[in-house]
């Protein structure tokens, strides 16, 4: 079961939490999943989510990228949600730490879920810490770009379908790791 560690309210009323937990799990219209460019669904949480979520997923995938190509950082893929509780899963890739412009690659792969999600007519998400396992970004450093995307699309496009962003972390290390860096970027914004 996910547990809720932290909730922010946004005067707007949409909000965003930050879980322990396995989001594969979640009960949201979307889960993004950390995957590469050619979706192959081997490992880290994109090998869980083809894992539990079943064939389809990793069928669907490999028809995306035989019609569009490698999905690129700004632009990510969608497919159904297999048998995970969610509608769709979006495969964003993040970058791999020490291949250059990790920040802004990172942020683009947040920004382009948020807006595949609207382009969707989703009301809510749930993100894992995008590239801070195998892809080694920092992860104090990766939750900033984050949730400051998450604070910022709901800025620029107010009247998103968007209502819940929730940020699931996996394991109790990261989570630790990352509290410092949520309560340093939200609470500066005055969030309750």
């Amino acid at each position: 079961m996910n547990t809720i560690i932290r909730e922010y309210s946004l005067e707007s009323g949409k909000t965003i939490k930050i879980l322990s937990g396995d989001i594969t799990r979640e009960i949201v219209d979307a889960i993004v999943n950390a995957a590469n460019a050619y979706l192959q669904h081997g490992g880290g949480v994109a090998g869980a989510i083809s894992r539990l979520g079943g064939p389809l997923i990793q069928e669907e995938s490999d028809r995306w990228v035989k019609k569009y190509g490698p999905v690129q950082h700004k632009f990510p893929a969608y497919t159904t949600g297999g048998e995970l509780p969610c509608r769709y899963i979006i495969h964003a890739v993040g970058p791999v730490w020490g291949e250059g412009n990790e920040d802004e690659k990172l942020a683009d792969a947040i920004h382009g879920s948020l807006v595949l999600a609207d382009k969707l007519n989703l009301n809510t998400i749930s993100f894992p810490a995008i590239s801070t396992g195998v892809y080694r970004f920092p992860v104090q450093r990766a939750v900033r770009i984050i949730l400051k995307e998450f604070l910022s699309y709901f800025e620029i496009f107010p009247s998103t379908s968007l209502k819940h962003i929730r940020l699931v972390m996996f394991d109790e290390e990261t989570l630790a790791v990352s509290l410092e860096a949520i309560d340093e970027v939200l609470e500066n914004e005055s969030i309750q």
